[in-house]
């Protein structure tokens, strides 16, 4: 039985550790999960997303990778699945086998084969939640796209949603627009139901919270869950000084982090947690790269400004 989850509160995204042959190594993955668990006030972890590179995993991997999930963390912390299908009918198996794995609520993608044109019939992306939501009765939490990315929801397509689909519960607001980002906190909060937002904006995540989300997902929180947890928290209790003295510690790892590509952002976290001992090796799949030895050492150089990594520990690298 699926843990309850009230999808609001600090929710890092899992990072998907992997081989030099590039199968998924398993050990890594069950440690990295064990070191975010231990994590004082985070409410829940995400994996099958953007951070445990799941356009690079087929859907038997996607179910591996939640099995282990479960097994390593499914009696202490719920556990989000992604959705992360171009077909409606291939995200409808996926929830499935996500809530019959054991599953405490659903991330939900929006489906990449309508990037052009989503504006103009906002009714396929919303068909889209309506299946999964059919499929399940897990929460659900929408995947909040930017504009520039064709794959937003409008927002009266979004409120006109939450009122007709009672398990949306939340959205993972990626909108990159704060006037917007604003405005969806407002709207959401406003409803008979109110459906929480939990901001993705990671760098500028400060600012974000301050409009009033009710928590944040996000893939850095691989890496500085703590620093995240104190800063939600401080800024619930409206202590803007102690938020600012967090935020000037986030923003070294914010910077190198979500730098351009910006595609290059959780390989750049792996490379963190190899800096930081809790990773063996920053593999990732094709197409992505390796990143050189100069990028690495500005992720080094960002942790040691964080406080997080010690300086000479650094030039001993």
């Amino acid at each position: 039985m699926a843990m309850a989850f009230d999808c609001a509160g600090v929710i890092p995204a899992a990072l998907l550790p992997f081989r030099d042959d590039l199968s998924i190594d398993g050990p890594a993955y069950r440690g990295h999960l064990r070191d975010l668990a231990a994590v004082r006030g985070i409410s829940a972890i995400t994996t099958n997303a953007h951070a445990s590179e799941v356009a690079s995993c087929d859907p038997e991997e996607q179910r591996e990778v939640l099995a282990l999930t479960m097994e390593e963390l499914g009696d202490r912390l719920p556990v989000v699945a992604g959705i992360y299908a171009d077909g409606t009918l291939q995200a409808v198996r996926l929830a499935r086998a996500a809530a019959a794995g054991g599953a405490a609520g659903l991330l939900v993608f929006p489906p990449t084969v309508l990037a052009r044109g989503n504006a103009a019939r906002p009714d396929c992306l919303a068909d889209h939640v309506r299946a999964i939501a059919a499929a399940t009765d897990l929460p659900l939490i929408l995947f909040q796209y930017p504009l520039a990315s064709g794959l937003t929801y409008p927002l009266p397509t979004l409120l006109r949603l939450a009122e007709e689909v009672p398990s949306i519960r939340a959205i993972k607001d990626w909108s990159g627009d704060p006037v917007v980002a604003e405005r969806h906190v407002l709207a959401l909060s406003a409803l008979r139901r109110p459906v929480n937002v939990l901001s993705t904006h990671s760098a500028w995540l400060f600012a974000s919270l301050v409009t009033g989300c009710q928590g944040l997902l996000s893939g850095s929180g691989s890496v500085i869950a703590d620093l995240q947890v104190a800063l939600f928290e401080a800024v619930q209790r409206g202590d803007m000084a102690a938020a600012r003295a967090l935020n000037d510690r986030i923003r070294p790892t914010a910077d190198v982090f979500y730098a351009e590509p910006f595609f290059d952002m959780h390989n750049r976290m792996k490379e963190a947690l190899v800096l930081l001992g809790r990773l063996p090796r920053a593999v990732v799949r094709p197409p992505l790269k390796k990143l050189e030895a100069e990028e690495i050492a500005r992720i080094g150089a960002a942790l040691t400004a964080a406080g997080l990594l010690p300086a000479q520990r650094l030039a001993a690298e």
